[in-house]
């Protein structure tokens, strides 16, 4: 079969770049579609401010006629100026089980970086941290969630016989809360708040809830610094996050740890999962998407855990057992029984210590990869 690789130039072009995945894994249980809406406004320069410092291509591959993959090539200054690394980022990477075709769209990308003097090609990455990132390496007969790739087992292979290797892996677990709350994490919590003059707040809605976003997005953009591949989020970007994200969230299941002066120190964010209704509607809200989801955020025995933050000041404190203790509780009282932990890097261990008092297993784990140029 021969491969002809296209540049995505026109807006069909970028709706068949967003939709292959879901004829590629059509029929597929764990396969969880991103929502349409959501990939548009990622993908369009004109509304993602990810833009602002970032210039991206994407390209499909066709085959007979027919679409047989596609892939993101991004360049981001602001990961070039802080971590002094001259890489290129490629993301959604998808394609059939042909070698011709992996060949050709990494093919793409690699000659995109060596056009711009980079050294080196790494991902699958998106935009920001709060992309999906990360190639599914094991876990593959695991269902996915809103904030994860998917991809068949055979693409690792593909990756190795083109010159890629690990450069990070992120590591996933579910776990069973409690069903009563744990005593013992409940008395500490209140010991750790009156130590530390600290109060906990559960807001009554999301306009009680947007008042304190600016602040987690300020806590986000320092406590996760560190992190592989992590960015600072601008202005713009954190406004754009905010719309898209905490408007969607049960304000119950997003505690919030403030200080005396009342700044959010510390806060976690957690929801019903998404995943089989998205894959009921397969990433359309309309006719019936929408009938869907609302469901599966009121009628739910499966969460997800998002974002959760501590401040450096608190670290080590036991502030995450107030956190915990919070979830705890609303998760008993919205008949909450499995829980996502979602990517955790696998050194991120003062993270995957917090589950060992749980009934928990590690399910899946994603890697990114590197090839130098």
């Amino acid at each position: 079969m021969q491969i002809k690789i296209k540049e995505v130039s026109s807006r069909r072009d970028l709706i068949n770049f967003i939709k292959f995945p879901i004829r590629l894994y059509d029929g597929s249980p764990y396969y969880v579609p991103a929502l349409i809406f959501d990939e548009i406004n990622t993908l369009d320069p004109k509304r993602n401010a990810a833009f602002q410092n970032c210039w991206a291509k994407y390209w499909l591959a066709y085959g007979d006629g027919k679409i047989v993959g596609r892939v993101a090539a991004i360049l981001n200054t602001k990961h070039i100026e802080k971590w002094k690394q001259a890489y290129v980022r490629f993301g959604w990477l998808d394609f059939i089980d042909d070698a011709a075709v992996s060949a050709a769209l990494l093919g793409a990308v690699e000659a995109y970086a060596r056009e711009n003097g980079s050294q080196a090609v790494h991902g699958p990455l998106g935009f920001t941290d709060l992309d999906r990132e990360g190639m599914l390496i094991e876990g593959f007969d695991e269902m996915g969630t809103l904030a994860t790739n998917y991809n068949y087992p055979y693409y690792p292979e593909h990756m190795a016989r083109l010159g890629y290797q690990k450069d990070v892996d992120w590591v996933e677990y579910e776990i069973k809360p409690p069903t009563d709350p744990n005593e013992k994490i409940s008395t500490l919590a209140k010991t750790v708040l009156k130590r530390s003059e600290l109060s906990l707040l559960i807001t009554r809605n999301r306009k009680q809830l947007m008042a304190y976003s600016q602040q987690i997005f300020q806590l986000i953009n320092e406590e996760y610094a560190h992190l592989y591949g992590t960015i600072v989020l601008s202005e713009k970007q954190i406004t754009q996050y905010i719309k898209q994200y905490l408007n969607f969230v049960d304000p119950k299941l997003v505690p919030l740890v403030l200080d005396k002066d009342n700044k959010v120190i510390a806060f976690g964010i957690a929801m019903p999962s998404l995943s089989e209704a998205l894959i009921k509607c397969r990433g359309r809200l309309l006719p019936l998407g929408w009938m869907h989801l609302l469901y599966a955020l009121h009628v739910n025995e499966r969460a997800d855990l998002y974002l959760v933050a501590i401040g450096k000041a608190y670290q080590g404190k036991g502030v995450n057992a107030v956190l915990m203790d919070a979830m705890i509780k609303a998760f008993i009282k919205r008949g909450i029984r499995l829980v996502e932990s979602n990517p955790e890097l696998e050194n991120n261990l003062q993270v995957q210590t917090q589950w060992k008092s749980f009934d928990q297993r590690l399910h899946k784990r994603r890697r990114c990869y590197i090839k130098e140029l």
